[in-house]
């Protein structure tokens, strides 16, 4: 297999504010592998809470010898060669997962959510994400979320029952509310979880600081609303320290290294009785395809980061009643601009 990689700059639609950052384009990383004259695309985004740099991530994929496999099909030989070239590093490792299993289902002839037995008809509905803004700003981003039956809204600043409220005079689709750790009193934030139940919210993600493992645990133990782990949760390793901890975990492309073991900590997950989400950062339609190909296994989808940006190089995922449509093309399904 012949690998290459190239960077592009997504830009965001607005500026986006969780608690404590703010980003207006993520500069991702595009991944081919290419063996007998078939492609695979692959893409990776370094997040926010992590220590690697973009040059880090390019340092890593130049180390790869993966022309060394000649059976593309032999992904966890090939996968557990990329993890233990250096640790770290899962963005990159994750846009060598989805470009090699959009290369195996080229080659086979199956999209990629048959490689995971996914059912597309069990797709959940995916949410939309608002970020921290103005009033006006928040009132216009609802208004444009058509198509879309819920909302995400990340809250953890000074502000929080204003934005709900804001929301609430615009729009009554069921919440599910994002705190980025941005909570720091365990009792302030159990208080607000049941202000929020009131507001029609489903679930609260990342309460407190990952590293508060009893006070998360203590906030889920009293919580009238399921809580999930994201920064606090990467890889599957971490699986099993979120039981006790939070009622569901949030699997993401970037923090897990991608597909493969995205779909072990879902079973993991099951295994130990715990929701599961699936979720993204800035990327486009090339990892929110990957995620999507495992999303029908998950009971909540956080897929949106496609319509958040303003120069996705590939179409759009098919939104229907609120969930992406999964197609019968073989790979990913990516259909380039």
């Amino acid at each position: 297999m012949k690998l290459a990689y190239r960077i592009v700059e997504l830009r965001r639609k607005y500026p986006f504010t969780i608690s404590g950052h703010t980003t207006v384009a993520d500069n991702v990383i595009y991944i081919t592998l290419e063996h007998d004259g078939v492609i695979g695309y692959g893409e990776g985004c370094p997040g926010y809470y992590f220590s690697e740099t973009l040059e880090d991530e390019l340092k890593f994929l130049s180390k790869l010898k993966l022309e060394q496999f000649n059976n593309p099909t032999d992904i966890e030989t090939i996968l557990s060669y990329v993890d233990g070239v250096e640790a770290g590093h899962t963005a990159a490792k994750a846009g060598v997962d989805i470009a090699l299993h959009d290369l195996v289902g080229k080659l086979t002839g199956l999209p990629c959510y048959k490689l995971f037995n996914s059912d597309p008809a069990k797709m959940p509905e995916t949410t939309l994400t608002i970020g921290m803004d103005t009033p006006d700003m928040i009132r216009k981003k609802v208004l444009e979320a058509e198509g879309f039956h819920l909302l995400k809204v990340k809250l953890g600043g000074d502000n929080d029952k204003a934005i709900i409220e804001t929301i609430r005079s615009v729009s009554d689709l069921p919440l599910t509310v994002d705190a980025n750790q941005g909570w720091h009193n365990k009792e302030e934030a159990l208080e607000m979880i049941h202000w929020l139940k009131e507001r029609n919210t489903i679930f609260i993600e990342q309460p407190m600081p990952r590293e508060q493992r009893d006070n998360n645990a203590w906030i889920t133990e009293h919580s009238p609303l399921p809580t999930v782990g994201d920064e606090a949760v990467q890889r599957l390793a971490d699986v099993d320290q979120a039981k006790g901890v939070y009622t569901g975990i949030n699997i993401k492309m970037v923090k897990c290294t991608g597909m493969h073991e995205g779909y072990k900590m879902i079973l993991r997950a099951r295994e130990l009785g715990l929701k599961l989400m699936v979720g993204c950062m800035g990327e486009s339609s090339v990892a929110i395809l990957g995620a999507a190909a495992i999303a029908p296994q998950c009971d909540w989808v956080d897929l949106d980061s496609t319509w958040l940006i303003s120069n996705n190089p590939y179409k759009d995922p098919v939104l229907e009643n609120g969930k992406i449509i999964l197609n019968d093309q073989p790979g990913l399904g990516l259909q380039q601009l």
